[in-house]
């Protein structure tokens, strides 16, 4: 072979190496880019880069979410949402709210959304089709009812199986109604509208809800309600997380702008102004 052949294969050899090289730092920041921006609001990995999309119920309620307004900040879930995304780094135009029923956000399958809350009480059961964050909140369970209501004098467990229960369907008081008080034949309701107004009609003598949203309710959307007594800890109710789609893999930066946010005092102070107990209620424990 030639020299002159030598020659044009070395040229053409090191044109391939150089090309091939140039190739894979060209393909390089493409990946990395990608991965830069997982975490941060552009993340390709959210449900609509740019934007975090939450999920909440229609209606909703105080003091979760006052005036049926999630947009408006104002309450005790949404103001968690508006400081948790700022902790993220969105600005507050780029939470978009999307609503649908309770039921809903519980079904397995795709969603439309990052992720949804709405007083979720995070159990094992729900684990087997949808995947939780960690707790942001474990409120107390309050016995409601009339104020002429007999069960107003209940001691125990036994006493409060005396009376006529009811509650709203897929919620973790409805669990607690059947499974901890062992009540049979609890009468179920689409809402929390429908379950208090069949309070009010006296179809029911009684139904369970979470204390802050029992106080709320007996103090301004039925002051004919009263609450009869604390419940203790349901042991298969681990408190409220958000819920995702299961396999969702934003959760562990979800959970540490939660862990960031808690660690700040910002659901305390929540907590303090949203979801105010009351020490003199009794307790029934058994």
């Amino acid at each position: 072979m030639s020299r002159k052949i030598l020659l044009v294969l070395f040229i053409l050899s090191l044109f391939a190496v150089s090309v091939f090289a140039v190739g894979e730092q060209e393909e390089q920041p493409s990946g990395s880019s990608v991965t830069a921006e997982e975490n941060t609001p552009n993340d390709p990995r959210l449900y609509q880069p740019g934007k975090l999309t939450i999920a909440t119920g229609e209606p909703v309620y105080p003091p979760w979410m006052m005036d049926d307004n999630p947009a408006g900040g104002e309450g005790f879930e949404n103001g968690l949402v508006y400081a948790l995304a700022e902790e993220l780094g969105f600005a507050r135009e780029d939470v978009i709210w999307v609503r649908q029923t309770f039921d809903q956000g519980i079904v397995p399958g795709k969603k439309d959304y990052d992720f949804i809350l709405q007083q979720y009480s995070i159990t094992e059961e729900r684990r087997e089709f949808v995947d939780f964050s960690d707790v942001y909140y474990s409120p107390e369970k309050a016995v409601v009812a009339l104020l002429n209501s007999e069960i107003l004098n209940a001691k125990t467990f036994a006493d409060l199986r005396k009376v006529r229960w009811g509650a709203t369907i897929g919620t973790s008081d409805l669990a607690y109604i059947e499974n901890i008080l062992e009540v049979e034949n609890v009468a179920v309701y689409n809402d929390q509208v429908s379950t208090f107004q069949a309070l009010l009609a006296g179809q029911i003598d009684a139904t369970t809800i979470e204390l802050p949203t029992a106080l709320y309710v007996t103090a301004v959307q039925v002051p004919e309600a009263s609450i009869v007594a604390i419940l203790p800890h349901d042991p298969n109710d681990l408190g409220f997380g958000f819920i995702f789609e299961k396999g969702n893999p934003i959760i562990n930066w979800i959970n540490t702008g939660l862990e960031a946010i808690i660690a700040k005092g910002v659901v305390a102070e929540l907590t303090a102004k949203y979801l105010i107990g009351d020490e003199s209620i009794p307790e029934i424990s058994q």
